[in-house]
């Protein structure tokens, strides 16, 4: 496998009675490489084949005014802290394919950035690309204010990365992996003394790898991407394969990592609940393109307006007249949302003209079928409906 180097509407079936206004990517012993479920197979490669030369302070990224928010297929501008990696129209092709199509990041600048999506949907290419384990077709990236390309790759130490598994020499003991990496990079004993204790190896440092559980060879993946104090770590799928104990030390590292010491970190994963334990701001991918970006928050939607009335055609018929959009289904009408005031006035109106209001509610999307309908392949549907608050009364 590929390892990187260290490198420092509401929609329904219901049938709409009227029509809603428009809305406005050592010793020489056998190398072996994992992945986290410890069964993916791919190029072996040595830990000293993906350092580079010792970190160097990175450039402050440059204030941006704008994070874009995808809501397919428009771009919502919303605004941000620093961007810590730009990507504009970032695309990758495989035999005439969009792996990754067009994709365009803004990752801020200290915090968990996650990128979510199902499997093969582009999130470990883009990942890679990132890093510099393969070429762009097109686009343009920017890492830590620096731009980046491949005669121009990110500057050194600037990157942590763990893609796919980590490599190690299974024979040595974790310090010895740890230590070997250091002095390639030509950095202190103290810094794996400081890394091993940062991912709790403390007390494992001296067993060697081959002995490890996958959690713990996850961890010390995490520690040699940490060794060279990168400001970016890019991790995939970190807790893949891990049971649910130690899934949940490496998502504690993680958090950790961003609050504490202030890293900027992008994690992948395929699971909405995995990135809604550590990320401040996703990115969904499907097929290669992005979704959407932004906070998990942003998926949630405003909701509609569900009465159970006792004479659903004659409340009908009144919110017509009254040019309210809204839906019938059996005893239940639905319109979208509108102020307090607004839905007691219009509740005032259908018991006025003699129908029983039996239930008021609010139904909004959860964050997992916010998730699905832009993960899944497009359907036909029903146009949603739509309204602002102020649509009734004027």
């Amino acid at each position: 496998m590929s390892t990187a180097p260290p490198t420092a509407s509401f929609s329904s079936s219901m049938t709409a009675t009227a029509t809603a206004p428009p809305t406005i990517g050592l010793p020489e012993p056998e190398i072996v490489s994992t992945s986290a479920a410890d069964s993916a197979t791919g190029p072996v490669m040595s830990p000293a084949d993906h350092c580079v030369s010792p970190p160097v302070p990175a450039a402050a990224s440059p204030a941006s005014p704008h994070l874009v928010a995808l809501t397919a297929p428009e771009a919502i501008p919303v605004p941000t802290r620093e961007i810590a990696v730009t990507t504009d129209g970032l695309t990758r092709s495989y035999n005439g394919i969009n792996a990754v199509d067009g994709v365009n990041l803004r990752v801020p600048t200290g915090g968990i950035y996650g990128l979510l999506g199902p499997s093969g949907a582009g999130k470990s290419t883009i990942l890679k690309l990132l890093v510099g384990l393969t070429r762009p077709t097109s686009g343009r990236m920017s890492i830590l204010g620096h731009p980046v390309s491949p005669r121009h790759p990110p500057p050194p130490g600037a990157i942590g990365s763990l893609i796919e598994g980590p490599s190690y020499y299974p024979g040595l003991t974790g310090r010895e992996n740890l230590t070997m990496m250091a002095s390639y990079l030509g950095l202190p004993s103290s810094r794996v003394t400081y890394v091993l204790a940062g991912v709790d190896l403390s007390g494992h440092e001296n067993k060697r790898v081959k002995h490890y559980s996958t959690g713990m060879r996850q961890r010390l993946g995490l520690a040699m991407a940490l060794l060279a104090d990168p400001p970016l770590i890019v991790l995939d799928e970190p807790t893949d394969g891990l049971d649910p104990a130690e899934a949940a030390e490496i998502r504690g590292l993680i958090v950790t990592l961003a609050r504490r010491e202030g890293k900027t970190i992008i994690v992948s994963s395929r699971f909405l609940s995995e990135i809604g334990q550590m990320a401040d701001t996703v990115g969904v991918i499907r097929a290669g393109r992005l979704r959407y970006q932004g906070p998990l928050s942003g998926l949630h939607d405003d909701g509609v307006i569900e009465m159970t009335v006792s004479a659903p055609t004659a409340v009908s018929t009144l919110l017509t007249s009254l040019g309210v959009p809204h839906e019938v289904h059996d005893a239940v009408v639905r319109t979208a949302m509108m102020s307090d005031n607004a839905i007691g006035e219009l509740i005032t109106s259908i018991v006025t003209s003699g129908t029983t209001v039996y239930r008021v509610q609010t139904v909004r999307r959860t964050l997992e079928e916010a998730f699905l309908e832009l993960t899944d392949p497009p359907s036909p549907v029903t146009q949603p409906l739509t309204a602002t608050r102020e649509a009734w009364p004027p």
